[in-house]
């Protein structure tokens, strides 16, 4: 299938809303992206900063990523005595330039950056921080419980590249070779 890979680092998030008043907190973050969602593993922690350290892999075909405007965070906050979890906060990050961009360089990989996370009543309290890497034109085959990703434009760059190296260093080597056996004059 071609498409696109979107990897998702989330770093860690810190001066978010606590929603529970007994026990420590037990921060996760769903995100959305586009039809897609992963949850991230359960991290406990102070409010004032949690830290995931995780990342999330979205498969994309071409449609589904031309289509895609942002990526949905959502905090969630899993309580003590309830099987419900508690709404923290939310953030978008939006994908426009990073895909435009993605597709003309190839690939593009943005550093961890903080977004401000959104309340129910569309206050700021808290940020999340979170890195984006996208890989457009990748050729995703599901192999087992492994997805192999190759770029569909390398793949022949990469054989001809390897040729030409092996080339190279077997004259290489010949060279040397050569002048270990060449006695010196006097």
């Amino acid at each position: 299938m071609k498409g696109g890979i979107l990897e998702v680092f989330l770093e860690s998030a810190k001066g978010i809303r606590r929603t529970n008043l007994i026990g420590k907190p037990r921060y996760y973050v769903i995100i959305e992206c586009g039809i897609q969602h992963h949850k991230s593993k359960t991290c406990k922690g102070d409010h004032h900063k949690v830290s995931w350290n995780e990342k999330l892999t979205f498969e994309l075909s071409t449609y589904e990523y031309q289509k895609l405007t942002h990526l949905g965070l959502r905090i969630m906050d899993k309580e003590l005595f309830h099987n419900d979890t508690g709404f923290v906060g939310e953030a978008k990050v939006y994908l426009d330039e990073i895909l435009v961009e993605g597709n003309e360089n190839g690939v593009i990989e943005l550093t961890p950056k903080p977004y401000n996370v959104v309340l129910d009543d569309e206050t700021y309290k808290g940020e999340i921080k979170i890195g984006v890497k996208f890989i457009p034109n990748a050729v995703i085959r599901e192999g087992g419980k492994e997805v192999v990703v190759t770029m569909e434009r390398g793949c022949e760059e990469t054989v001809w590249s390897k040729l030409v190296d092996f080339c190279k260093l077997s004259w290489w080597r010949l060279s040397v070779y050569g002048r270990k056996q060449t006695p010196k004059c006097v």
